[in-house]
């Protein structure tokens, strides 16, 4: 992962332009992520394949629930320039509405704007996908993040977070793989997690 710091004291106005000018302008290999995480711009290398598949079974099980006007998107970036942040999760739900009134040169929608959040850690995002991330959605307000890890100690873990107020999320659920999950309205789902592979990378 590589990162370049730009000043971020308030992380709106001038500062926050300049930030989303670099993002916009960093060329990064294909599959990369080019993410803003605490006011620093990052490159992440893509998902491994194992990642890609427990990304596919949870997309394939929203699509189930979620209304016809609504998408689940793997490369739309989520903003929340109070923290200096903008994200491109492995998962968002959100209304297509949200996307469809962005202008041509708007690549992403407030984090606020999702109805779900989905991220699930490799070895180079384990800090942020555990902390820096959740603080930011809990503070912009996004209903539900689900933290997919792989990596946990004592075996890989599905959390899911809710009810946010401030930059907290009240946990949920907590669980290992192989246990079942049930996401809360509106999409009153049980996710199946039995068949996630385990060596997430």
């Amino acid at each position: 992962m590589s990162a370049l710091t730009v000043d971020h004291s308030e992380g709106h106005g001038r500062e926050w332009d300049e930030l989303l000018r670099i993002w916009e302008e960093t060329e990064a290999p294909e599959g990369c992520k080019v993410e803003i995480i605490e006011g620093i711009i990052t490159v992440s290398p893509a998902p491994a394949n194992r990642h890609n598949v427990i990304a596919g079974k949870l997309q394939r099980a929203l699509y189930t629930v979620i209304p016809e006007d609504w998408g689940i998107y793997q490369t739309l970036a989520v903003s929340v320039p109070s923290r200096s942040g903008l994200f491109i999760p492995d998962l968002v739900v959100a209304p297509e509405s949200e996307l469809l009134e962005l202008s041509e040169s708007e690549q992403y929608i407030p984090a606020s704007a999702s109805t779900f959040i989905a991220e699930i850690t490799s070895k180079s995002s384990l800090r942020h996908d555990r902390v820096s991330k959740p603080a930011a959605y809990a503070h912009a307000g996004a209903p539900l993040y689900l933290l997919v890890d792989g990596w946990a100690k004592g075996g890989p873990t599905i959390t899911l977070y809710g009810e946010p107020k401030d930059d907290v999320y009240r946990v949920l659920y907590a669980g290992k793989f192989g246990e079942d999950i049930h996401l809360p309205e509106p999409f009153a789902l049980t996710l199946e997690t039995e068949a996630f592979p385990v060596d997430v990378g």
